[in-house]
């Protein structure tokens, strides 16, 4: 099949939803279709089956988006028509402007449609300040029904969570597919030596974009009151706004933590180095990166905030700690770092469970979700 996909936002890999949206495009092009792909990167340009608009200018607001590596695409009504020309589905990544302009052009066209469901109300409101306010994130919830997800014929979320966050919050059901954006087979246990700057410390490693909602100073908190701070040494894998002042939190602890942005080669290394895994975000949809950390049999300690999905992932109550709690997340790092046995058999169960999670299987899932839509749409004309 012919499948154009819409992507509002689109550049490096250093962010779920650009990763998200990148598996589906090679993922579908392995399995013999062709993708047509709508973005504003313009790296993309002159690349086969990439159709790249302009990106919005929103005047002061352009340093701040750079700032945290976001170009939002401009929507173009000629590259679009082009894109969608003779294409047998469409599939919309994240509900911005292009997107919602894309979606009705795609429904007076009368192509079958499906959209995933990769940004929660809060990716939103936290650059506005208005996070914890309800109302504005429903509104902003009922804004994306509005003008996009009502249009579909069916909405891909990653977890039963943000499903029910969202139907609840529009005030309807909606047709739908549960389907994880998978793990990738890379992520698996293997014998790594520490490297020589980590030797006789605990390592506890942390996958997440550097932004408020990621929580990054809870854990560097926690380690500054752990009975065991002098061991500690954190790894922060990723990139994103908040390094700077993270850096200068950072300079309470006796070792330094490693802030720096990973490659999966250099991603599954690291987290078989390590001796723990936390996930301390306030708010997630899923959050791949604790699946990746589980699959190489680390132990995760999780935020148990009712606003990320990730909290779902704990097999027990050793893995989770109260949201936004520094000591408490600090006195279950304690008792992990205490109990190495328990520690090692725990890792070993967490193995087991994220097999779930298959990346190869999550895809296939996708590929049927959009292809069995557009069979029922085209058989229904």
């Amino acid at each position: 099949m012919i499948l154009t996909v819409i992507c509002d936002v689109l550049g490096e890999e250093n962010n779920g939803t650009t990763v998200a949206a990148m598996n589906l495009i090679r993922s579908m092009r392995r399995k013999g279709h062709t993708v047509r792909v709508v973005c504003p990167d313009e790296n993309r340009r002159g690349q086969e089956g990439f159709y790249v608009v302009p990106t919005l200018n929103l005047g002061p607001l352009n340093g701040y988006l750079a700032k945290n590596g976001v170009l939002l695409a401009k929507p173009d009504r000629k590259v679009l028509l082009s894109a969608l020309e003779g294409a047998d589905a469409v599939h919309i990544i994240t509900p911005f402007l292009m997107s919602m302009s894309a979606v009705r052009l795609v429904h007076k066209l009368g192509l079958p449609v499906t959209a995933g469901f990769h940004c929660q109300a809060e990716n939103f409101t936290n650059h506005i300040f208005l996070m914890n306010s309800h109302g504005v994130n429903r509104l902003v919830y009922r804004v994306f029904d509005k003008n996009l997800y009502r249009f579909v014929d069916c909405i891909h979320y990653p977890t039963d969570f943000i499903s029910g966050v969202f139907e609840e919050e529009i005030g309807h059901p909606t047709t739908h597919r549960v389907i994880s954006n998978g793990v990738n087979s890379a992520f698996m246990p293997m014998d790594v030596e520490k490297p020589e700057e980590y030797r006789g410390k605990f390592v506890i490693h942390f996958t997440g974009r550097y932004s408020k909602e990621k929580s990054h100073a809870v854990l560097i908190e926690a380690a500054s009151l752990s009975r065991h701070r002098d061991e500690i040494q954190l790894v922060f894998a990723g990139c994103g706004p908040q390094e700077k002042k993270l850096r200068e939190l950072s300079k309470k602890l006796p070792n330094e933590p490693i802030f720096r942005f990973y490659t999966r080669e250099e991603l599954v290394r690291a987290l078989n180095a390590a001796d723990l895994y936390v996930h301390p975000a306030e708010i997630e949809i899923e959050a791949i990166s604790c699946l990746e950390a589980i699959s190489c049999g680390l132990v995760p300690v999780i935020s148990d905030s009712p606003r990320s999905a990730t909290r779902f992932f704990a097999k027990s109550e050793r893995s989770l700690f109260r949201c936004n709690d520094a000591q408490d997340l600090a006195d279950k790092i304690d008792w992990w770092i205490e109990h190495p046995d328990e520690r090692r058999e725990e890792g070993l169960k967490y193995i087991g469970f994220a097999a779930n999670y298959s990346f190869e299987s999550c895809m296939d899932q996708m590929e049927r979700m959009i292809v069995e839509n557009a069979e029922v749409c085209h058989a229904a004309r």
